[in-house]
């Protein structure tokens, strides 16, 4: 999947959603897992979908990856600047084993890495989501205008 350099961002594909991190160098990546769970946690239990924190933690890249792929993602770089290499580890660095807050589609491990290679936290995957259920509730609501427009149509019939 390539040779990650320090500051890189790597996609992780779980089953079902991808996980997020940034590669610090010899192997280790930075990246956020709940707080209620052990080391070698990522958030793929349902329990993580609700959690409202979230763990910094160094990790082995392969121990974070284990039988899944991954790929180098700096997807972002022709729209954001990547801050220097030096400033995006020391940021790192310091939020290691700190104790952050998590949103699944306002502040997940996408926007993490992101804030930390571009000073702003941003996720398609998020926005992919609340796209996907503001259509949804569009949809719904719709077909509720409908059923009531209907019933009522029906009514002035007696």
């Amino acid at each position: 999947p390539g040779d990650p350099q320090p500051g890189d961002l790597i996609e992780i594909f779980r089953p079902a959603y991808q996980h997020w991190a940034l590669y610090l160098g010899d192997g280790y990546i930075i990246n956020v897992t709940p707080v209620d769970e052990g080391p070698p946690a990522t958030f793929a239990s349902a329990k993580s979908v609700f959690s409202r924190k979230a763990r910094v933690r160094m990790q082995l890249l392969k121990d974070v990856v284990g039988n899944d792929t991954y790929h180098i993602n700096n997807k972002y770089d022709g729209t954001y600047a990547p801050l220097p290499v030096e400033e995006i580890i020391r940021r790192a660095e310091y939020l290691i084993d700190q104790e952050v807050s998590y949103d699944l589609l306002g502040n997940n491990c996408e926007h993490f890495v992101t804030l930390l290679r571009y000073g702003e936290g941003v996720s398609d995957q998020a926005n992919r989501a609340i796209s996907a259920i503001g259509f949804v509730t569009a949809a719904a609501g719709a077909f509720s205008l409908l059923g009531l427009l209907r019933s009522r149509s029906r009514e002035r019939q007696y």
